[in-house]
């Protein structure tokens, strides 16, 4: 029996029984296998990150689009500023097709009114009903000033089935470039460039035809720039203290505003109002919808008469009011005018 054992263990350790036939890592898979209740799944991306990226590729394509779209819709509005926009030129063209030409005054030059003949090349029907309205820009400056304001197209150009002999009279203060926007309806029609030569030393102040025969080109000789008009009392009235000032100065007037005159040492008087543009050394009548002259009566704020009315000034810069009472000159007032 003895000897039947020994070789039962013989046969045994000849087989694949014997020795270690696992190493070390495969155990440490096998325990990790049997302990583990779950598949283990690979990782996947954030869903947040995911939708974050997404959104912002769309809205980057819809940003592109539009902006496309607008610049070929509008360009002066995108790409204006750029030297060839401050070309001059005389025509205003949209592929190759004139819209609408200028044709300035030869001797055009700052300070002086000159007339200016639009020509607008498209049928009546493209104007008919709307409101045309033209800006000047000024290159160095940057400034910009209103020259026609909105006024209805209502009949064509005397003698003409469209627009092609339009004509407004306005003043520009300074030499340089000046871009003439033209719109439609507060939309952009299109644009020229001028030439604005400088402003003749010794160019007269023009009187308006129909100003009073007592108001002299020798009273603007006189203005005292340097006597800017202050605030006084407790209702807001600015001008010279004792002598006249304004309720409301101080109000946007570039496109209208009431203001309240108001004269000491005056009763019941005639008041003519005139204004001087310093830049432009221009007259203007500054009244909105009135003649030059208004009727000054009744004490009001403690100034022995005062008088309401409309005023509207054509451009912004330094002002001087000059005042006339009963046809003498009486006060000049004087305004820094900018919006």
């Amino acid at each position: 029996m003895e000897s039947k054992l020994k070789q039962l263990r013989r046969a045994m350790d000849s087989t694949t029984h014997k020795g270690d036939h696992f190493t070390e890592f495969q155990k440490m898979n096998i325990r990790k296998a049997v302990h583990t209740d779950r598949r283990v799944k690979p990782n996947r991306p954030n869903k947040f990150v995911i939708f974050a990226i997404s959104t912002f590729a769309i809205c980057l394509l819809a940003f592109i689009v539009s902006t496309e779209i607008l610049v070929r819709q509008n360009p002066e509005k995108i790409n204006g500023g750029t030297n060839n926009e401050w070309k001059i030129r005389h025509e205003y063209k949209v592929n190759q097709n004139i819209k609408f030409s200028i044709l300035p005054d030869p001797n055009l030059k700052a300070g002086t009114p000159y007339g200016n003949i639009f020509s607008f090349a498209e049928p009546f029907d493209t104007y008919k009903g709307k409101e045309i309205s033209i800006s000047a820009l000024h290159k160095e400056t940057g400034e910009r000033i209103q020259v026609l304001p909105h006024q209805e197209v209502t009949e064509p150009s005397p003698g003409y089935p469209s627009l092609q002999r339009f004509t407004t009279t306005f003043t520009l203060p300074y030499e340089g470039l000046w871009k003439y926007e033209v719109y439609l309806d507060g939309k952009a029609y299109g644009d020229v460039v001028v030439s604005v030569a400088e402003k003749a030393k010794d160019a007269a102040i023009t009187l308006p035809k129909d100003i009073p025969d007592f108001v002299q080109v020798s009273d603007f000789d006189n203005i005292d720039w340097e006597r800017k008009a202050v605030e006084f009392g407790d209702r807001g009235i600015i001008g010279n203290e004792n002598k006249s000032g304004v309720i409301g100065a101080d109000m946007p007037s570039l496109n209208g505003q009431k203001w309240m005159w108001h004269l000491w040492g005056v009763e019941d008087a005639d008041l003519t109002i005139v204004g001087f543009h310093k830049e432009s050394q221009t007259v203007h009548k500054v009244l909105n919808g009135m003649g030059w002259t208004i009727r000054a009566y009744g004490p009001n704020n403690g100034a022995d008469a005062h008088t309401p009315s409309s005023v509207k000034f054509p451009k912004k810069g330094e002002w001087a009011i000059l005042l006339y009472v009963d046809g003498g000159l009486f006060d000049q007032l004087i305004y820094d005018i900018d919006e």
